[in-house]
C-alpha cells in the first residue's frame, strides 16, 4: 500500500487520470480522488483528465470540470506528481499519457493482473473488486464525505457487477456498507447507470443478441457489429456497455465474446467469462489486459479472422 498523505504533502499540482473510454470504475476513482484531495489540500491544484467519459455519470462531483482532449490548454499542464488510476498500462492512459512521462512523481493505482507497473509508486491489488476500493483503503476516512462515497460506490458497483461478479470479496461488501452509510441513494445510482438504457442502446442490444452465434459446443457465444450497423442505429462504444455481460448470461455458456468495430478492419473487442476461462490471459496474448473473469483488446483483421484466432485459445481454457 502507498502513503497517500506523504506523496502529496509537497505537490503544488496534481494530475489525474484513467484509461480511455473510461467505464464506471475508471470515473469513480478519479473523482473521487480529486474531490478527497481538494476538500483536503484546498491549496494544491488538482486536475483530472478523461477521453470520453460517459455522461451517465455526470451526477458525480467533479465530472463537469473534467479536462478532456478537445478543451483549450489541454497540452499546458506540468504536474508535481501524476496518478494513473484503473489503467493496465500507460499507453492506456491516450493522450494523457503525456503528463504521467512529464511529471516528476508517478503513482499508480490498479486492480488489474496485467498490470506492467509503470509507475514510480505502485499500489496494485488484483485481488481488489476495483480500483475504487484501493482508493477508499488509502484515504483518511475523517475527509470522505457524500460526494466522494458516491464516485467511490459508483466505481465497485459497475466493476462487481453490482457486487455479483466473483470478484466480490468479503472486504467489498464492508467497503460499500460503509460507503453507503454516507446517505446517498445507492438504488438509483445503480439503476441509472447500471440498467437503465436508451431506446437505441436497447435497440443495439436486441440485435447483437439476435445475431450472435453459439460455437464450441455450445460452451461459447460471440456476436460481432460492424461500423455501418453501429451508424444505422446511431450508437457510439459507450452504448455497447452491457452486452457482452448479456450474452455470458446464455445457459450453458462459460465464455462470451463481443467485437465492435472502431475503425474499418479494427475491432475492440470484449470477453466474459465463467471459472474455466481466464480471459486476462488471452486479452494479454493480443496486447490488452483486465480481471480473470472480465478482459478486452483491440485487434485488426476480420470478424472471421478474429473469431478464428481468439476461440482457439479458448477452446484450450475450456478443455485445459
Amino acid at each position: 500500500m502507498i502513503n497517500l498523505e506523504a506523496l502529496v504533502q509537497n505537490a503544488v499540482t496534481i494530475g489525474i487520470s484513467g484509461h480511455t473510454n473510461p467505464d464506471g470504475d475508471s470515473v469513480g476513482a478519479c473523482l473521487g480522488l480529486s474531490n478527497y484531495l481538494k476538500k483536503k489540500y484546498p491549496d494544491k491544484r488538482v486536475t483530472v483528465f478523461m477521453e470520453n467519459p460517459g455522461e451517465k455519470f455526470a451526477y458525480l462531483q467533479g465530472y463537469d470540470s473534467i479536462t478532456t482532449p478537445d478543451k483549450e490548454l489541454y497540452t499546458e499542464f506540468e504536474f508535481d506528481i501524476f496518478f494513473a488510476l484503473d489503467s493496465g498500462d500507460a499507453m492506456r492512459l491516450g493522450s494523457a499519457h503525456k503528463f504521467l512521462v512529464d511529471a516528476r512523481e508517478t503513482v499508480c493505482i490498479d486492480h488489474h493482473i496485467s498490470n506492467t507497473g509503470f509507475a514510480r509508486h505502485i499500489f496494485i491489488d488484483p485481488g481488489a473488486s476495483s480500483t475504487s476500493e484501493l482508493i477508499y483503503e488509502i484515504m483518511s476516512h475523517d475527509f470522505i464525505d457524500e460526494e466522494i462515497a458516491k464516485c467511490l460506490y459508483t466505481g465497485i458497483i459497475h466493476d462487481t457487477g453490482v457486487l455479483r461478479y466473483s470478484n466480490t470479496s468479503p472486504k467489498t461488501l464492508r467497503t460499500v456498507a460503509e460507503l453507503i452509510s454516507y446517505g446517498f441513494d445507492f438504488s438509483r445510482i445503480i439503476e441509472d447507470t447500471f440498467y437503465k438504457k436508451t431506446y437505441v442502446q436497447n435497440q443495439i442490444l436486441g440485435r447483437a443478441v439476435l445475431e450472435s452465434i453459439l460455437i464450441l459446443d455450445g460452451r461459447c457465444i460471440f456476436s460481432a457489429v460492424d461500423h455501418r450497423t453501429m451508424d444505422f442505429y446511431g450508437v457510439t462504444p459507450e452504448d455497447m456497455d452491457g452486452i457482452v455481460t448479456q450474452l455470458k448470461c446464455t445457459a450453458g455458456v462459460e465464455c462470451a465474446i463481443l467485437m465492435y468495430e472502431r475503425e474499418p478492419m479494427v475491432y475492440k473487442v470484449s470477453m466474459r467469462s465463467d471459472e474455466k476461462v481466464d480471459v486476462a490471459k488471452i486479452a494479454a496474448w493480443f496486447g490488452g489486459g483486465g480481471h480473470k473473469r472480465a478482459a478486452g483488446f483491440t485487434m485488426t483483421g476480420t470478424v472471421h479472422d478474429i473469431i478464428n484466432n481468439v476461440s482457439k485459445y479458448v477452446e484450450k481454457e475450456l478443455d485445459g
